[in-house]
């Protein structure tokens, strides 16, 4: 049912992504399925999230994410599908979570354990506007929350990158190109040409790219390989890109008491 981070998180950090395996959710959800905006049963639903909910032993907060900038605040009274693409929080037991399937979740924690988040970045919330994405916006705010200075963003942050639509599979237009390009020329690494204009994207690649221009330099977890693409693993995540009615899985990140 979990994939469980493997980073070096601080003490009392915790961090998971679902699969699609372990659910009660008939096809094309099947099984474990965590969105309840796609069109499956709500009654399916709710049981899955009661399990995932058990099998963290924390609680889970469901965003009701817009591909956009917004990063929420959680407490014990944030109710689900508040409006957001990013949450942080330092209450203990209230798991920050990020739905997918294909876009890139990426988790964060601060090295003393105190505060951790979780941003959604597909390609428009990652690329923003005038070089404002997701998690530029993230970044601040946990910065400022957590008392770290931006400059110390490199020994003071972790992040971990979950699966998404791999650089093999994720065709994009050139507009794709151009939102990323026009901010930072490096980003020309991340595309790889295609006939007819199209161009193969890196999504966590591009991540990557923007984590280190922010000065979170100790980032872990999805490196692009086959083995992070929810497009091509059919049989442990879902893909909206691959199979258009899809489930969700979740990415999680809690600290204990």
């Amino acid at each position: 049912m979990l994939i469980q981070a493997d980073w070096p998180a601080p003490a009392g950090v915790h961090a998971v992504c679902s699969t699609r395996a372990g659910g009660v959710s008939t096809a094309p959800y099947d099984s474990l399925n965590l969105g309840d905006h796609v069109g499956d049963d709500p009654a399916h639903v709710a049981t899955n999230r009661a399990m995932f909910q058990q099998a963290i032993g924390a609680q889970p907060v469901f965003l009701n994410q817009v591909h956009g900038t917004q990063v929420l605040q959680l407490d014990a009274a944030t109710p689900h599908a508040s409006v957001a693409d990013a949450c942080l929080t330092n209450q203990p037991g209230l798991a920050c979570t990020i739905m997918v399937a294909d876009c890139l979740p990426v988790l964060f924690a601060s090295v003393d354990g105190r505060w951790v988040a979780a941003a959604h970045a597909g390609w428009r919330g990652l690329a923003g506007l005038s070089g404002a994405g997701i998690l530029e916006e993230t970044c601040k705010r946990f910065s400022a929350l957590a008392l770290i200075d931006k400059g110390q963003l490199d020994t003071h942050v972790i992040a971990w990158l979950g699966p998404c639509i791999g650089p093999q599979a994720f065709e994009v237009g050139d507009e794709v190109r151009t939102a990323f390009v026009a901010h930072d020329a490096q980003a020309t690494t991340m595309f790889e040409p295609l006939a007819g204009g199209k161009w193969l994207a890196n999504l966590a690649g591009l991540a990557r790219q923007r984590l280190a221009a922010l000065g979170v330099t100790q980032v872990f977890g999805n490196d692009g390989s086959a083995d992070w693409c929810t497009f091509a693993q059919s049989s442990r995540f879902f893909s909206h890109r691959r199979d258009r009615v899809s489930g969700r899985l979740a990415v999680s990140i809690w600290r204990d008491a």
